[in-house]
């Protein structure tokens, strides 16, 4: 009787809280602003996340996805952090990779993302390493030390991709050319059909989630050479990770620290975050409601559906991940700044 009694209590006290929340999101519209073009995966997790997590709002506000590009989503989440009112009502979803652009002391940050109110993600953005199956190159040992470093392709310094063969190069000694300046990563694939670059580095779930990859992998067109997640993906049950290859190689102690800061862009997937200055309790509603909608049935089967690999972690994870990864000494810094070319 005791327990139920307190559970009663703490009904009655939170009662108001709820009634609150559900008076604020009653009748609003809630704007998610995504740091890139409409197709890519972070727009499709925006809109499915999107047409679900209202419902699990206390007042089931609207929620519309508006597209900011530009600047490997530096715009637009300078735009959250700095410019959108800290009212609960504007959430943005920018580059797993966003934390990198603070931590090299990029110009155009104008945010703290330890300042972030992380609200949770969805995925994790794991990378790989594919390579036109009839170049050289059988395996991520052909690319260390080779006689000529394999041509790859990326959009420009700022791409998760041209990270990822940096930070190979650092743990293991590989050796990569990107060949920079492509749109997209559509273009970089239809390049690599052409011929001009043999390999890309991109997240795992386009990778088995999308054309021309399927077909390619039907074909044998391409190979995969390496994996960024801790694990092996069960997609890719034969292709070694980072980690594994950075135990075999002994990878000094040093490179290896910086190494595991820059995979930390791995962990954020597809991130949300509202402003700094939102109040309290709309901050611990939109993580609540994130939380649940991650167990909805009908967003998990859209999810499915769209091929869309779920891997979620909540606002708090996220908040501490960003406090340990930022809390660098300064040689872990400038290291890394070299590694990015920064």
């Amino acid at each position: 009787m005791k327990k139920i009694a307190l559970i009663f209590l703490l009904l009655l006290a939170w009662a108001p809280h709820i009634r609150a929340q559900e008076s604020f999101y009653q009748s609003q519209t809630i704007r998610m602003v995504v740091g890139f073009s409409a197709g890519g995966f972070y727009d499709r997790w925006a809109r499915l996340v999107a047409r679900h997590l209202g419902k699990h709002i206390p007042g089931n506000p609207d929620i519309i996805v508006q597209n900011m590009p530009g600047a490997g989503s530096v715009i637009a989440a300078n735009y959250v952090y700095g410019v959108a009112k800290p009212d609960g009502l504007t959430l943005g979803m920018p580059s797993a990779s966003v934390y990198m652009d603070q931590l090299v002391g990029r110009k155009e940050v104008k945010f703290d993302v330890r300042k972030f109110n992380w609200i949770g993600t969805q995925d994790k953005r794991y990378q790989v390493v594919y390579m036109r199956a009839d170049a050289p190159y059988k395996s991520i040992e052909d690319v260390i030390k080779p006689k000529e470093p394999p041509k790859c392709g990326e959009t420009g310094t700022a791409s998760q991709g041209y990270q990822t063969l940096r930070i190979i190069e650092e743990a293991l000694g590989a050796k990569f050319q990107s060949v920079l300046g492509y749109p997209g990563g559509a273009e970089v694939d239809v390049a690599v059909e052409r011929g001009e670059v043999i390999c890309r580095s991109l997240s795992i779930d386009p990778f088995f989630g999308r054309e021309p990859f399927g077909s390619w992998r039907k074909k044998g067109f391409v190979r995969l050479l390496i994996q960024t997640g801790s694990k092996r993906d069960p997609r890719a049950p034969d292709v070694p990770t980072l980690y594994e290859l950075m135990d075999k190689y002994k990878t000094p102690e040093a490179s290896r620290r910086v190494v595991e800061v820059l995979l930390g862009v791995g962990e954020f997937g597809s991130p949300l975050f509202t402003s700094p200055g939102t109040p309290a309790d709309r901050v611990r509603v939109l993580r609540q409601a994130h939380a649940k909608a991650m167990k909805d049935p009908d967003l998990v089967a859209d999810a499915k559906k769209g091929k869309m690999d779920m891997a979620p972690s909540t606002g708090e994870e996220l908040e501490s991940l960003t406090q340990k990864i930022m809390a660098q000494p300064s040689d872990v810094i400038e290291q890394a700044k070299k590694i990015l070319g920064q």
